[in-house]
């Protein structure tokens, strides 16, 4: 038992206050886990860009003051009643979707989408009583998707809390707990492509280069990157992308244009943009009579999909995932251990390294 359990603890973290205000480093209380809850010392966060949309507050229900911060890695400080999977050191990933392992989702091979557990932007409070573990000068301070690491100490449902192997190194593995498991799932576990297949990514920001490395460790032998910027086909080399298309250097339908590179399509496809043209693009690329594709991106609310109904009668296939279709708590040490195998490659995803908060806290920032 750690001598902090039971007691509240100060720390620091960044507090957003308003939105699209900078955030301020404030003295912050956490509050002890209570059932099925537990309290982490995060050592390690990085920033995702999904932090910056809801703290920007454009497109949803703004929520201040809040603690952002979703992708990190730490260790368990304390534990709440009811918690038998994870004790006091533990090396974790916390998750801002989770896995309960009681609902019919969690019982299923086929969903990660927990009933209790999968995320929800517009709660700010723990599921136990609707309260938050963290205040400011008695001020209650909001909690983001579960997680909140933008702070020294948080607050966790023990459910959306991923042990891993206490030999990973916390400042890599951290970025696996958002956008580089959900890409790289994508591609490994919901469009599968074989050895020696042909895949396109579209859009080549953090998510798609890792649905390119997926791609890269299943053997796929033509990864064709589509991307409007062509400062980022470069990067996506040490990715294993082989081939380049920018929609914006021809004057026909993308898809048509990797058709005709690919004689008649690719095997399967990947979006990570959330754009609605690039989703058709997507799915219109693939070669009928076993193409798959699958959608990442997360599109606009008003967005709508169109496309002619001949291309699911030619055999044309069209998926959606979440995270990747990981199980938090039951794949994401399996998604670890890849790492320490030296199959999947991590450090090439993270460009910066700052210091956040204190010098015990490293702040990634990935690609």
């Amino acid at each position: 038992m750690s001598s902090t359990a039971g007691q509240v603890i100060s720390c620091k973290a960044a507090v957003a206050w308003e939105a699209g205000k900078p955030l301020v480093i404030e003295e912050v209380e956490v509050a002890p886990p209570q059932a099925m809850e537990v309290r982490l010392k995060i050592l390690f966060t990085s920033l995702c860009h999904t932090d910056v949309y809801f703290w920007e507050a454009k497109g949803q229900t703004p929520m201040f003051p809040r603690i952002f911060g979703h992708e990190a890695g730490g260790i368990v400080e304390s534990v709440g009643e009811g918690v038998t999977d994870l004790e006091p050191g533990d090396h974790v990933l916390p998750v801002f979707t989770g896995e309960c392992k009681e609902c019919r989702h969690c019982k299923s091979e086929e969903s990660n989408m927990c009933d209790l557990l999968r995320i929800n932007t517009d709660r700010g409070v723990m599921l136990n009583d609707g309260k938050s573990r963290f205040s400011v000068r008695g001020q209650p301070i909001y909690h983001f998707v579960g997680t909140s690491t933008f702070s020294e100490y948080t607050v966790v449902h023990a459910g959306c809390v991923a042990k891993i192997n206490p030999a990973a190194p916390l400042d890599i593995v951290c970025v696996l707990s958002c956008g580089i498991s959900t890409g790289l799932g994508a591609t490994l576990n919901v469009a599968k492509p074989e050895k020696g297949s042909s895949v396109a990514i579209f859009g080549l920001g953090a998510v798609g280069l890792a649905a390119a490395e997926g791609a890269r460790i299943a053997g796929a032998s033509r990864i064709i990157g589509v991307d409007l910027n062509s400062n980022r086909f470069e990067e996506a080399k040490k990715f294993g992308v082989t081939e380049f298309v920018n929609p914006k250097d021809y004057d026909k339908p993308v898809q048509e244009v990797i058709a005709e590179m690919t004689d008649g399509g690719v095997d399967r496809s990947v979006e990570c943009t959330g754009s609605i043209n690039a989703m058709i693009s997507a799915f219109e690329c693939v070669h009928d009579g076993w193409g798959v594709a699958v959608l990442v991106g997360v599109p606009n609310k008003d967005d709508s999909f169109k496309t002619h109904p001949i291309n699911f009668l030619n055999e044309k296939t069209l998926k959606g995932t979440f995270f990747g279709n990981y199980k938090p708590r039951s794949d994401l040490p399996s998604v670890v251990e890849k790492y320490m195998n030296k199959e999947l490659e991590l450090e090439k995803f993270i460009t910066h390294e700052v210091p956040f908060l204190r010098n015990q806290q490293g702040f990634r920032v990935h690609a």
